[in-house]
């Protein structure tokens, strides 16, 4: 990465990738890690978290689509990589060229891929207990795994996923674990078998199986609120995201601000320009929300524009003074969670609305 000349950045804290790694290991026993690095790390990198989490003992990585995999091949990364998405069956053959395993999520896949396969094809078999996503139904498995074992295909695990493990005394969860456990009768000995996203990872020790993926949590944001609560050691978020105030003016009352002339000064007011809008994932939906300055929060006014946005000040400040949207300064930390109730959405969201214009930056 050449020089940069804008202040805005994202700051990368691999140390908190492997403090999470350590509390989820520590909640759901001794089982293979799985790390999730899908969506370019939930935005943080894939190929930086995925160093990361291998250091820390994740014993295979996991992406939602072939693309994401053979980004990993490139960039040098020779560990197992389980595409969790569907794959079409035109990808089989460059499956087998770069060692990419495979998820079997329907028998129809299956019948169209015995014809596409050529060599030893690695498979994970996704069953659907529940999620409504991909996946064979449970009735489906004796057919399937059948089929399987009449094609070139290695079968080395079995997953499946739940819908409600962030929740408490989900009914739902513990369907989906007696399914999942039925189908397991049928599989054999010696596969993978993961069940549990982060929230069942961090809260439910007994559906743990062999194997865990550890998704967001791995990032530093609880799946939920009651996830957070229930939690012995806290998460360390591992994104950060800062900019500087480029401009600063004194606007008498009675000026408007930005586009649409929503916001009006009702006093001499000063007023921050910050380098950053929603092209770069500062949504518009985040007008009102603090950013820290100096260690106090002060509010986004005015619409979000693409590139930047404005702020009340509480005082005459110089261009270049540090601004904090995410993480902590002084006293103060603002988290993707408190950005995700101004939105009304979840977290998750919020590191992956990060646009790839904000550089990130590994520390």
């Amino acid at each position: 990465m050449g020089k940069l000349y804008r202040p805005t950045r994202a700051i990368i804290e691999l140390d908190a990738i492997a403090h999470n790694l350590a509390i989820i290991k520590k909640a759901a026993g001794d089982v293979r890690m799985i790390a999730v690095v899908k969506a370019n790390g939930y935005g943080h990198g894939a190929e930086a978290v995925a160093r990361q989490a291998l250091k820390s003992g994740a014993a295979l990585l996991a992406v939602a689509t072939p693309d994401e995999a053979l980004e990993l091949r490139g960039q040098g990364i020779d560990a197992d990589i389980l595409v969790m998405g569907a794959s079409p069956v035109s990808f089989i053959p460059v499956a087998v060229e770069h060692n990419v395993i495979l998820t079997a999520y329907s028998a129809d896949w299956v019948r169209q891929a015995r014809n596409a396969a050529s060599g030893d094809v690695r498979i994970h078999l996704k069953v659907d207990t529940g999620m409504g996503r991909l996946g064979i139904q449970p009735e489906e498995t004796e057919e399937v795994l059948a089929m399987l074992r009449r094609s070139p295909f290695h079968l080395e695990g079995v997953f499946t996923h739940f819908a409600t493990a962030d929740e408490a005394d989900s009914d739902l969860l513990n369907r989906q674990g007696e399914r999942f456990t039925a189908v397991l009768k049928h599989t054999g000995t010696g596969l993978l078998i993961h069940a549990a996203n982060s929230a069942a990872a961090l809260l439910h020790p007994e559906f743990a199986f062999n194997a865990v993926r550890a998704g967001i949590a791995m990032y530093g944001i609880a799946p939920s609120a009651y996830v957070e609560s229930e939690l012995k050691s806290p998460l360390k978020p591992a994104m950060s995201l800062s900019t500087e105030l480029v401009h600063v003016k004194k606007l008498p009352a009675g000026s408007t601000v930005s586009y649409g002339a929503t916001y009006v000064t009702e006093k001499d007011e000063w007023i921050g320009t910050l380098p950053i809008g929603y092209a770069d994932g500062l949504l518009r939906g985040l007008q009102g929300q603090e950013v820290l300055i100096r260690g106090k929060r002060v509010p986004i006014i005015g619409r979000i524009c693409m590139d930047q946005c404005m702020v009340r000040l509480q005082q005459e400040m110089p261009a270049g003074e540090p601004v904090q949207l995410l993480g902590v300064q002084g006293g103060e930390q603002i988290r993707a969670e408190e950005w995700a109730r101004c939105l009304e959405t979840i977290p998750y969201e919020i590191p992956c609305m990060l646009t790839a214009r904000v550089p990130r930056f590994l520390r």
